[in-house]
């Protein structure tokens, strides 16, 4: 059966975000808590046990990118006049700059839009939507919880045994809700190991070792630290303590143990919302996972400009998150990426507004931003590096692609141009009032979330 409401929300310390979220600390979120809290949790989700990589055909949805030429020449001089400004202040030079604007199949703007720059966390796009079409929007990650003894008394005889599942957002309230679940079924006491079997992750940890540690800790409220304790103070009141003492010690091994008995599987969030909540704290480690699990940056380079449509010299990545300023991507590779979620969300009801923030609406890294509301964007700082792509809704020009790859000395100053530069174009074209069908998220599949499964 389905335990509803164990699993609460993954929330995150601030001091624990401002190490793993953004590009740099200076982009890292400055909100209490980066989740909404009590989400309730939707029976009806399709939970994936079977995590067989399932690859969508990247030809599946037919359409051509834009030829870079003949940019619509009003648009695209005031481009022109975006980079002689910046180079005139002395920002930047005109080579470290990019831009590519279109509306539908139309070409607004072009400036070096084909030539590859260092894209900070706009790599994450491509993570997105390498993992979407790998796995699907629905794929659920299951850790698998299992004993190698019978339970008596309160006490597990054996070994208490996980067998990882790649889950990048297992975090101490999973481990929280886990404790309490096995002590409802009878778990007070392990005379055994905690085993760790296959890709266990715990808190943004990827180390096996240092994830069952972390693991054993979150299992038994006795010996909670003070980042444990924090965490739980974010949850209802009523919610448990659980107390799992477990005696032996965190073994780490290469293979799940043969004489298992399975008491509990874990699901995973949703993969749309995994990738939603990357994007909107643009969490570099599980942007990392997430690649890894489709076989890393390489792989993810190679798809993701096969499935943009864009030739592979656009997209160069050395990581899935955006770390590094060899990760490199052409503007108009950035907005082909965005365009080929959209098109490949489109069948399951889905827009670009399910996994990326929308400024005025998601809490996140861009709450500091003066951006047009209703923005469907992300964003990317590293060092000398501040980029900018996605979609801005528009009264005359309907939902215009963009990005705006920019590198220099002064990314305070890239962050302030880059918001000047769009609430022009929005002045030219008018703002809406709401979100228009294409960039709206499904409120539907935005309650769906993580559920905990006792094995009967």
């Amino acid at each position: 059966m389905l335990l509803k409401n164990l699993r609460l929300t993954a929330a995150l310390s601030i001091a624990g975000l401002a190490l793993i979220s953004g590009c740099s600390t200076s982009s890292s979120p400055q909100a209490t808590s980066p989740f909404p809290q009590n989400e309730a949790i939707d029976s009806s989700a399709n939970t994936t046990e079977n995590l067989t990589k399932v690859e969508t055909p990247v030809n599946k949805y037919t359409f051509s990118i834009v030829p870079p030429e003949n940019p619509d020449p009003v648009i695209n001089a005031e481009i022109a006049q975006y980079i002689k400004m910046l180079v005139a202040k002395g920002f930047a030079k005109e080579t470290q700059q990019g831009v590519w604007i279109q509306s539908g199949n139309t070409l607004l703007a072009n400036y070096r839009g084909t030539i590859p720059l260092p894209a900070a966390s706009v790599t994450k796009v491509a993570t997105s939507l390498v993992a979407l079409q790998t796995f699907g929007p629905d794929r659920q990650f299951v850790t698998l919880i299992a004993a190698t003894g019978p339970i008596k008394d309160g006490v597990l005889q054996g070994d208490l045994v996980v067998q990882g599942g790649e889950d990048p957002l297992f975090v101490w309230e999973e481990a929280i809700a886990l404790g309490n679940t096995l002590n409802k079924i009878g778990i007070k006491r392990v005379t055994g190991d905690l085993i760790i079997a296959g890709k266990f992750y715990m808190n943004f940890k990827t180390d096996p070792q240092t994830s069952g540690n972390l693991l054993k800790l979150g299992l038994n409220s006795k010996i909670w630290s003070k980042e444990a304790e924090k965490q739980y103070l974010t949850l209802p009141p009523d919610t448990p303590r659980p107390q799992v003492e477990i005696s032996g010690s965190v073994k780490v091994t290469s293979s799940t143990p043969s004489n298992i008995q399975p008491l509990i599987r874990h699901y995973s969030f949703p993969l749309a919302e995994l990738v939603k909540r990357m994007n909107r704290f643009s969490n570099n480690h599980m942007a990392e996972m997430l690649a890894n699990s489709v076989g890393g940056a390489k792989v993810v380079a190679r798809k993701a400009a096969q499935a943009a449509g864009v030739p592979p010299e656009e997209i160069q990545l050395v990581n899935g998150s955006g770390l590094s300023p060899e990760n490199r991507i052409s503007p108009r590779a950035a907005c082909a990426m965005f365009m080929a979620i959209e098109r490949y969300l489109q069948p399951y009801n889905m827009t670009i507004g399910d996994v990326f923030a929308i400024v005025g609406q998601d809490e996140g890294t861009l709450d500091k931003r003066k951006l047009p509301p209703l923005l469907v964007v992300k964003s990317g700082t590293l060092d000398n590096v501040s980029s900018l792509a996605g979609a801005l809704p528009t009264q005359k020009q309907g939902s215009v692609w963009f990005a705006i790859m920019n590198v220099g000395k002064d990314t305070d100053e890239f962050r302030t141009q880059q918001e000047d530069l769009l609430k022009t174009f929005l002045s030219q074209w008018g703002a809406v009032e709401s979100l228009p069908a294409e960039l709206t998220p499904n409120i539907e599949r935005n309650s769906k979330t993580s559920q905990i499964e006792v094995v009967k």
